[in-house]
């Protein structure tokens, strides 16, 4: 598994295949692992690149709180990136893994090719709403800190415990990670000039609605429902997923 020193934090990530180069990103309290249904199938028609978030599976978990956020973040995918000396890529995740996709566009746009938005919200444009989001994950790192990995004991399969190398790292990236500070991203969706595809499951209730919202705000969008699918859509249905992702990227 190759890694990089960003700044004294080693970053894990795998990459898989050849061809155009598509970089997944995984939700809160997963891993790299997540992906592991999409490897064999994609990894022929693209450069699949997958990585651990600060925190999370075999990438560093850093002390300090303040290594945790969205700007670190978006600077650890940029680092794999330029390593491996990819200009532009395809780029997306799952649930907060999407939503940095969508922060990292932003900050870089001129380095994306489209974006790929899997079970994800775009964030708050009410204060009340992100205050209460931030309250969840304050919930989230509570918890972590006072039960430890056990957290994940009968949780759905891509946050597996055995993935991590303990909870400190979940307890940090839910207070720097999962938070949010202001509206900038989803006021950001009508300036996405890329094409979109926007991906949910039929049975993920909690983003049903934001991925309505996405498809009206991002003007070259397309929004695919997968049926019998929850909230880890390419892990609930792996092969209607990837013909999705193939169809979004080859056509």
């Amino acid at each position: 598994m190759p890694k990089i020193d960003r700044n004294g934090v080693e970053i894990n990530y795998e990459i898989y295949g050849s061809g155009p180069a598509l970089f997944l990103t995984h939700g809160f309290s997963a891993t790299s692992k997540m992906w592991d249904d999409q490897i064999n199938t994609l990894s022929k028609h693209f450069t699949l690149i997958v990585w651990d978030m600060r925190g999370h599976g075999q990438t560093d978990y850093p002390d300090d709180e303040k290594l945790y956020s969205e700007e670190e973040t978006i600077e650890d995918i940029r680092a794999i990136l330029v390593n491996l000396k990819i200009d532009k890529v395809n780029i997306g995740g799952m649930s907060l893994g999407g939503y940095m996709s969508l922060a990292f566009y932003y900050k870089y746009p001129e380095m994306v090719e489209s974006l790929l938005i899997i079970d994800t919200g775009p964030g708050f444009k009410n204060a009340d709403a992100r205050e209460g989001w931030n309250n969840y994950a304050l919930k989230q790192a509570k918890k972590f800190d006072e039960f430890g990995l056990d957290s994940l004991i009968g949780k759905s399969k891509e946050m597996n415990p055995i993935n991590h190398r303990n909870a400190k790292g979940l307890v940090n990236a839910a207070k720097g990670m999962l938070t949010q500070k202001d509206d900038r991203i989803i006021n950001e969706l009508p300036n996405i000039k890329v094409p979109s595809l926007i991906v949910v499951g039929e049975h993920d209730k909690p983003f049903l609605a934001a991925a309505d919202y996405m498809e009206k705000k991002i003007k070259n969008s397309i929004k695919i429902i997968i049926k019998d699918a929850g909230h880890a859509v390419n892990i609930d249905q792996p092969d209607a997923f990837n013909d999705e992702v193939k169809r979004f990227l080859l056509s």
